[in-house]
């Protein structure tokens, strides 16, 4: 029997998806991993995993110790999983901003959740301090996603080595946009270590890492509507990546992508993951037809219908989802 042994034995394994509209319209092949398939519905709950499960191992987490952390909502849906499944309790603090459907996840998950002001990463009452100050104050476990390498370890170990295998080593080129920087960081490093070169970030406007990928400094420009990702610091995660260089993406362009992908393909992704599309498409354009590219879809459009599936939002942000061609890739 073909059989996955509870929540821990579901993680990963997620399948490699052609997106046909994609590949026809660049003249690549264009391949989704689905990353959305895993349990709680996103990529992060590999994260979760690794960061638990590190922390068993070296003993700064003891069975049934309480787990904190700090996130914008998908790694907190993978900890609330990961922790119910191996007896911890869980606080998860994150930015009052986030979508209504995360937070009411969390919470349904069992999670306590603990909401603060969305605030730049230099004040005190971002939420990643605060996520920090609550662990200390109540002697628990502080997950740590940013800085912990549990995280780029899991996709160096897992998410990296899948990709490998399922293309036989068949593939030219990788592309992914980054929060912590633990996919893209072990991903990229895997690949790298296996002789594919060709590994690349798609960076979303009001982040650094473009920036710093490109000419080694921290400036940023704008803000985005993507939830979970863009960052104007360099983690210990991102740190580790082997990139051949980076693109830059925009509200506009993901937008019209989470549309396009869903009329012509029937495939709903979130926000990091039409963005990543985007990145899919300029990195065929730049690699030349024939290739092969690969690309996460980290979740589904289902966390953020009250935002990016919703046209009164979409109509008050002045942006538009209408597209018919591949065209309004810049």
């Amino acid at each position: 029997m073909n059989v996955r042994d509870g929540l821990l034995g579901w993680l990963g394994k997620t399948p490699l998806v052609r997106l046909k509209s994609l590949s026809e319209g660049t003249g690549c092949t264009i391949l989704g991993k689905a990353e959305l398939a895993n349990p709680g519905g996103s990529i992060k709950d590999r994260t979760a995993f690794g960061l638990i499960d590190a922390a068993l191992r070296d003993g700064r987490l003891v069975p049934g110790g309480l787990v904190v952390e700090g996130t914008a909502g998908n790694t907190g849906i993978g900890l609330a999983l990961v922790t119910r499944a191996l007896g911890h309790p869980l606080l998860i603090v994150m930015p009052d901003n986030q979508s209504e459907e995360k937070i009411e996840t969390l919470r349904a998950l069992g999670a306590e959740v603990e909401l603060v002001p969305a605030l730049p990463f230099a004040n005190a009452g971002n939420y990643y301090h605060v996520a920090k100050r609550r662990a200390e104050e109540r002697k628990a476990f502080w997950a740590d996603q940013f800085e912990s390498t549990a995280n780029f370890d899991i996709h160096y170990q897992t998410t990296g080595e899948e990709i490998f295998e399922d293309t036989d080593g068949a593939l030219d080129g990788f592309v992914c946009s980054a929060g912590t920087g633990g996919s893209l960081g072990g991903i990229s490093k895997k690949l790298f270590d296996r002789g594919m070169k060709q590994s690349w970030l798609i960076d979303c406007e009001g982040s650094s890492l473009h920036s710093y990928v490109t000419k080694g400094t921290l400036d940023a420009e704008g803000s985005s509507v993507i939830e979970g990702i863009g960052i104007r610091r360099i983690t210990k995660n991102f740190a580790q990546a082997k990139l051949a260089g980076a693109f830059r993406g925009t509200d506009v362009e993901m937008v019209k992508m989470l549309h396009y992908l869903g009329r012509k393909d029937g495939i709903f992704v979130g926000g990091s993951a039409a963005l990543n599309c985007v990145g899919a498409v300029k990195l065929a354009r730049k690699l030349g037809p024939g290739k092969t590219i690969v690309t996460l879809l980290c979740d589904g459009a289902s966390r953020y219908q009250k935002r990016l599936m919703n046209p009164a939002w979409l109509e008050g942000k002045n942006l538009d989802p209408s597209a018919t061609d591949l065209s309004f890739v810049s």
